[in-house]
């Protein structure tokens, strides 16, 4: 899967989904790990790229009223938009919720806005970089990244969320703040960054205000 990049020049076959200025999605089911498969699912124009598999879907499933054949695609779709109306949870818990191993892109275009997450472990391959022109791009492989990132790119962090708005945070350590570390890859050379936890540092609330059931939460996160 990839967000952000020409996937379809590297991989032949791939599905793409034009997003207009905010770029595209795409994807294709060649060479996946039927462990970590990728689903790629739309409602009401929310876009979700997921790979991985969740263990407690029929809790979640249950959580946002689901029917049973919602696969991990809808039930992601489905807590971002819990949060983007104004859900009675925080980001970081809405991550923490989802057990099991998974990496995932959502974009509104309603409200161009974009949320991304890691697994606590880093279980699914997941990366990300910016281009020559300053775009985002995200892919479960190397070569798509570092083909048009170069040496921009790294692992996305593991146990982090993004979002376009509120930039990355860590929903296992929601009160603090994260700290970045230059990767240097095997050669010796400096090749984008990591992020670890600081400890020390402690961020403000990620509580959102509640500014009215139609406020959309990504403006204000």
């Amino acid at each position: 899967m990839a967000f952000g990049c020409p996937f379809a020049s590297i991989h032949p076959g791939s599905v793409t989904v034009n997003l207009g200025s905010s770029g595209f999605m795409a994807y294709s089911l060649e060479k996946q790990n039927p462990l970590l498969p990728r689903i790629f699912a739309v409602v009401d124009d929310i876009f979700c790229l997921f790979q991985g598999h969740i263990e407690n879907v029929a809790v979640l499933k249950q959580q946002y009223g689901l029917n049973k054949t919602a696969n991990e695609g809808i039930i992601v779709i489905e807590a971002y938009r819990t949060l983007r109306d104004r859900g009675p949870y925080p980001p970081d818990q809405v991550v923490r919720d989802i057990q099991g191993k998974f990496a995932f892109v959502i974009y509104d275009s309603s409200s161009k806005a974009t949320f991304i997450a890691s697994d606590a472990d880093g279980s699914v391959p997941f990366f990300w970089g910016t281009d020559a022109e300053g775009h985002l791009v995200l892919a479960d492989d190397t070569e798509t990244v570092k083909k048009v990132c170069w040496k921009s790119f790294a692992p996305f962090p593991k146990g982090c969320f993004f979002t376009s708005s509120g930039g990355l945070r860590s929903y296992e350590h929601p009160l603090n703040e994260l700290k970045p570390v230059p990767r240097v890859d095997s050669s010796g050379h400096v090749c984008g960054a990591t992020f670890s936890v600081d400890v020390e540092a402690k961020k403000e609330s990620t509580g959102m205000k509640k500014v009215g059931s139609a406020a959309d939460w990504s403006a204000n996160y």
